[in-house]
């Protein structure tokens, strides 16, 4: 089967990984409107590819904020693997919510995320080296929290990245270099497991899927070796800004009934 566009496509599949590497998450973000737009794939099964591109894609980022040590297991694999049993749940029951419902979510979550970011950018950030003033830690909010992420990726195709290192920082008071490294692992679980639940309920176009996601990978592995070297706040504000008119972009197709 002839795949539309198929070099910018990969082109973009590159970018999805580095955005993956340097702000451990927000790739997904990118990558479920290349399957709709730009590869042309139905709703449905956009979402299934897109989580399995973006799980694949951070588990390659994770390894390298593994070996540098930016990674909390005390805190990820729990809340990995709650978020795994609402990804999967969700999956199984995403085909009785209208695809017009989840672009909806979609566009929402990506406004949402967009504009945290550039909040986020904007603030004043504390010196470096700053411990936090009391030890990393799992509370049941925390876990709540990773239910809730775990059915909000398999119904919008999106990792959670920007929901997920708010809530090590400001819930577990994970530091926020071990933030960004646990909440590849984290994006690795839910997004694969929310995979597995829409497979054999969707078409997955498997070649596509395997094309993209090697490309993606490459970019992650990038994306990380670059996180030292590059301007974060700059990094987020362009981001963010681009994330704005994707969303409104997405918002305009869904209410003209385009997709």
């Amino acid at each position: 089967m002839t795949v539309p566009h198929q070099g910018l496509g990969l082109v973009l599949a590159l970018l999805v990984g580095i955005v993956l590497g340097l702000l451990g998450g927000g790739g997904s973000i990118l990558a479920l409107p290349i399957f709709l737009y730009v590869f042309e794939v139905p709703t449905k099964p956009a979402v299934a590819m897109s989580l399995a591109v973006v799980g694949i894609s951070a588990a390659v980022g994770f390894l390298t904020h593994w070996r540098q040590g930016t990674v909390n297991l005390r805190i990820a694999l729990p809340f990995g693997g709650l978020a795994m049993v609402g990804a999967f749940v969700a999956a199984r029951l995403a085909r009785f919510v209208p695809p017009h419902v989840q672009l909806g979510m979609f566009a929402l979550f990506a406004l949402s995320a967009a504009a945290l970011m550039l909040r986020d950018s904007l603030r004043t950030q504390p010196a470096a080296g700053a411990a936090p003033s009391v030890p990393p830690r799992f509370t049941p909010l925390l876990g709540a929290q990773a239910l809730g992420v775990g059915v909000l990726t398999s119904l919008i195709g999106a990792g959670g990245g920007f929901v997920i290192v708010p809530a090590l920082v400001l819930l577990a008071k994970v530091p926020v270099k071990a933030a960004v490294g646990s909440s590849l692992l984290i994006i690795t679980m839910n997004a694969l497991s929310g995979f597995v639940g829409y497979i054999g309920q969707v078409a997955i176009n498997w070649p596509l899927v395997g094309s993209f996601t090697s490309v993606a990978a490459v970019g992650a592995i990038a994306g990380t070796r670059l996180v030292p070297y590059v301007p974060q706040q700059r990094i987020k504000q362009g981001f963010a800004a681009m994330i704005l008119v994707l969303g409104a972009f997405v918002v305009l197709r869904t209410v003209l009934g385009s997709r």
